[in-house]
């Protein structure tokens, strides 16, 4: 078998899965890696604005990040890397970072990120050495399950909470997701596989009638667009090795972890494929973009829930699809304009965009359960599952001295702590 597979070209018009090893024609190919692109860029945007990164720095080491992973992986896994929401807790604690503009103490983070990703780069090592065994024995289908489904319960209060400030934006994001529903439900072929992006545009073409023709809510502004460069460097910086930073900011190896593990589970459900051989190396690849990452002055990354919520809904893995949302991401890493026409669309459609997403997120970890056949008759699998979702959809925290635990890392923690406890005497 070669180290990377080798692609057959499929149609989508029969409406089944496309495989990992399979891919579309080339424009439909291109069309669905811009999908790709939408969904994960409001998050990799996020982050980094919430730690004081930049986020074109951001942006252009996802994409470099998704090639390093792709190249490690050797094509097999589908997945994009993103900033991980996971640092931001730490990376603040770390630095003093007051909350607006550029970190002044981002170089003490960086180092901090590097660390974490050599660390996470060992445990992936060991994993290709031991296998999954001892992860699979603390993290069993209930747990990932419950983990992978916190994930996307965790982030539903962003865009319900945030990303609408006025009663015409809820309207609209109502809206929004209304759209995508409908082209999911009425559409065939590659328009029910691009159903995110073209509801995307169609509520974007609403709201620029209701706002710009009509005058019901704030307009869309297209002169950063206008302003912005087409062709330029991010500002990108140095690490600073700290002990103290990355003691804080190491530890965030095990949420990684996990959502690594839980993401490789929910992608092996959606595709039927076995993907656990490419654990090891998973872990390995994102350790490794996580260092470069840090290297570069970019934020951590993981492998991105929210695109597996777009392969939830289209049913295509492909893995060169990847390649190209990678691409496109350096591409907009370099590209000041096409960055400013991303962050044109009205808050209000991404994040209906975002409802959707995160709802196709939690339902891909219910889909672990099922496929596993887990038993809630048993009170240890219904407890683990119901104290785990309200830990992280309420957002349950922690603080050890200067470090507080958010909700998806207690979920976590507390998922496979509890099956552990609960699992004393036990048989498996």
């Amino acid at each position: 078998m070669s180290y990377f597979p080798k692609w057959r070209e499929v149609s989508a018009a029969d409406g089944r899965a496309v495989a990992t090893d399979e891919r579309l024609p080339w424009p439909q190919t291109l069309a669905m890696g811009l999908q790709h692109v939408i969904a994960m860029f409001g998050a990799t945007v996020l982050a980094p604005l919430l730690m004081g990164f930049d986020p074109n720095v951001a942006i252009l080491m996802s994409g470099i990040g998704t090639l390093i992973f792709f190249a490690v992986v050797g094509g097999r896994v589908p997945s994009y890397l993103g900033s991980s929401f996971a640092f931001i807790g730490v990376v603040i604690a770390a630095t003093g970072y007051a909350g607006s503009g550029p970190n002044p103490n981002i170089g003490l983070a960086l180092g901090g990120i590097i660390a974490c990703g050599a660390v996470y780069l060992g445990v992936g090592l060991l994993v290709s050495l031991l296998g999954t065994r001892w992860i699979e024995s603390l993290m069993p289908p209930v747990v990932t399950g419950a983990v992978v489904a916190v994930i996307g319960l965790n982030l539903a209060g962003i865009p319900i909470k945030n990303m609408a400030p006025t009663g015409f934006d809820a309207w609209m994001q109502g809206l929004t997701f209304i759209s995508v529903a409908l082209v999911a439900v009425y559409t065939r072929g590659m328009a029910q596989r691009l159903l995110i992006l073209i509801g995307l545009v169609a509520a974007t073409l609403i709201y620029a009638l209701l706002t710009n023709g009509l005058g019901l809510g704030k307009p869309i502004d297209l002169s950063g667009v206008a302003g912005a460069a087409w062709f330029g460097l991010p500002k990108f910086a140095a690490p600073q090795f700290d002990a103290g930073a990355m003691l804080l900011i190491v530890p965030v190896v095990v949420i990684l972890v996990a959502e690594n593990l839980g993401h490789i589970k929910a992608v092996s459900a959606m595709t039927g494929q076995d993907l656990d051989r490419y654990m090891g190396r998973a872990f390995v690849g994102d350790g490794l973009a996580t260092m470069v990452s840090g290297a570069a002055g970019g934020t951590g990354v993981t492998t991105y829930a929210e695109n597996i919520g777009v392969m939830a809904a289209t049913r295509i893995y492909s893995t060169l699809i990847f390649v190209i949302a990678a691409l496109l991401g350096v591409l907009l890493g370099f590209s000041p304009k096409f960055g400013a026409l991303i962050q044109a669309i009205p808050l209000a459609v991404m994040g209906g965009v975002s409802i959707v997403v995160f709802g196709l997120i939690t339902v891909a970890g219910a889909k672990i359960w099922v496929d596993n056949k887990v038993d809630f008759s048993d009170s240890r699998n219904l407890m683990v599952v119901a104290i785990t979702l309200v830990l992280g959809t309420g957002d349950y925290t922690l603080k050890f001295g200067g470090m507080a635990l958010g909700g998806i890392g207690t979920a976590t923690f507390g998922a496979i702590l509890l099956y552990a406890l609960l699992s004393i005497g036990k048989k498996r």
